[in-house]
């Protein structure tokens, strides 16, 4: 790091996206998203295919105290995307905390976590396909696995293709349909918790306390929870990608912060609660999906069919915003210099299509590895991938302290999000955060991943380095000096244009 912060212009550029009614975004970007399409992003981004079904696995590990460790991992989630709201209310962008690690930290970071967090979504994209895949054949055998999740991808390819604003169509459904059902699921549960119908008798609190107390497995448990659920919260920080496709980027940011506390609060914790709360933690139902077996214990009819369709839909809804998160990163990286040209570069429909096509052949690529090396190729894109949000995280805080100088310092007026207790309670969350990182390597379950994630990382940063070497050695002009105040202008323009 330099002596000094990095600098950011205040001035206003041509098509200011932060200007209410601007037509285009930096880069060529259509302005394409309404605001009620970045609402329901911002409430459906927290909500994951995973809650449905993974959050059985928590709950085997940490029995009802599978609560603190989802009230944890989303004080560390609210915290972050406070940080990263300050940053990106005051400077939207395509690349959001990728731009911004770029200008505060280097570009070496920029770089490094950019490129991690398109591998990230690349290979979610294949998780997603495969599961919607599953699901499909369950329905319509005579089709095969592989031919469902083709042609899922290719659908969802193509919503995004067409323009920015079909794809918000498409996730403002999705994301709606998630959302009702997870609101129909607690209101339920919380009839038949104090025993109305469709429950007949009040359980209480009977569940939380019996069957080895509220911890069963004791306090360390929490943690190994924390490890099992830390990822289903990648996905809220999308909204800020987005926003600077919107008319009104900045309310659009401002508002998704200061909502993430209520939706993680209720999706999260009130779902789950209900869950712990109706049936023993220990039942052996909870294992495939708690979901189901709730509406099951309490006859709801077609419970198993009902869930599967909101499973699939939350699974369409992952891809369809993975899609669009890995091609806009890749967008910015091109924007940028740190990935081809031609990533940057927007069809008629002002979407960058060649981004859209890389992100889907590796998505597809891994997809094929799905079926015919599970256990081998798969599961090391799986697991050297499994880290980046905490590494994304880390990225935010760090960039955010020294970004909140810079903000202060030439833009006062754009302070419109603040961090609470700045820089105290930053360096708390990067506490934290390292905490998780050093029990995942202590972990058994979670050593395999973080290393391979690191090595991961280690790869691109190295690569990174060595391609930012030959720049500045060639003179060219994408060359900056390594540090914060690098002065290259695609770097500053894709931070200052707000």
């Amino acid at each position: 790091m330099g002596a000094h912060p990095p600098t950011m212009n205040a001035g206003k550029a041509a098509g200011d996206p932060g200007s209410p009614g601007g037509g285009q975004s930096p880069g060529g970007l259509q302005a394409g998203l309404k605001n009620r399409h970045l609402s329901m992003i911002a409430i459906g981004g927290v909500i994951g295919a995973g809650l449905f079904v993974g959050s059985g696995a928590g709950i085997a590990a940490a029995g009802p105290g599978i609560l603190i460790s989802y009230a944890l991992t989303g004080l560390l989630v609210v915290l972050v995307m406070r940080m990263l709201g300050e940053m990106a209310a005051a400077s939207p962008t395509s690349g959001s905390f990728s731009a911004y690690a770029d200008r505060a930290l280097g570009r070496w970071a920029g770089f490094t976590i950019g490129w991690l967090y398109w591998f990230f979504w690349s290979v979610v994209l294949a998780v997603e396909a495969t599961a919607a895949a599953g699901i499909l054949t369950g329905w319509v055998p005579a089709v095969p696995q592989w031919a469902w999740a083709l042609l899922v991808m290719m659908v969802l390819t193509g919503t995004n293709l067409i323009s920015v604003g079909s794809f918000g169509e498409f996730e403002f459904w999705f994301a709606g349909i998630k959302v009702v059902a997870i609101v129909v699921f607690i209101v339920v549960g919380a009839l038949a918790i104090f025993g109305l119908p469709p429950g007949d008798h009040a359980v209480g609190l009977a569940n939380l306390t019996g069957h080895g107390g509220f911890l069963p497995n004791g306090p360390g448990a929490i943690l190994s929870g924390m490890l099992l659920v830390v990822f289903s919260f990648m996905g809220s920080e999308i909204v800020t990608l987005a926003a600077s496709e919107s008319p009104n980027p900045v309310q659009a940011v401002r508002k998704a912060v200061n909502s993430v506390i209520w939706r993680i609060a209720l999706f999260y914790l009130g779902s789950i609660a209900v869950i712990v709360t109706l049936l023993p933690w220990d039942d052996p139902a909870l294992d495939k999906s708690p979901y189901v077996a709730v509406l099951k214990s309490l006859d709801i009819p077609a419970a198993g069919t009902v869930m599967d369709v909101v499973v699939l839909t939350a699974v369409l809804s992952c891809l369809n915003s993975g899609l669009y998160t890995a091609s806009r990163m890749a967008f910015s990286l091109g924007e940028r210099g740190d990935a081809p040209k031609s990533f940057a570069r927007v069809n008629k429909g002002g979407v960058p299509a060649t981004a859209i096509w890389a992100s889907v052949a590796f998505g597809f690529v891994a997809t094929i590895f799905s079926y015919t090396s599970k256990d081998t190729v798969f599961e090391f894109l799986l697991n050297s991938s499994g880290a980046v949000a905490l590494f994304v995280w880390l990225v935010i805080c760090f960039s955010q302290l020294r970004m909140r100088k810079v903000i202060e310092r030439d833009m006062p007026e754009r302070l419109t999000v603040r961090m609470w207790l700045y820089p105290y309670l930053t360096y708390a969350t990067i506490a934290l955060i390292l905490f998780v990182v050093g029990y995942m390597f202590y972990n058994p379950d979670g050593r395999k991943q973080m290393v391979l994630s690191v090595v991961a990382a280690a790869v691109v940063l190295v690569v990174g380095l060595v391609l930012d070497r030959r720049r500045r050695a060639a003179g060219g002009a994408g060359a900056v000096d390594g540090g914060p105040e690098g002065q290259a202008d695609v770097r500053k323009d894709s931070l200052t244009r707000s």
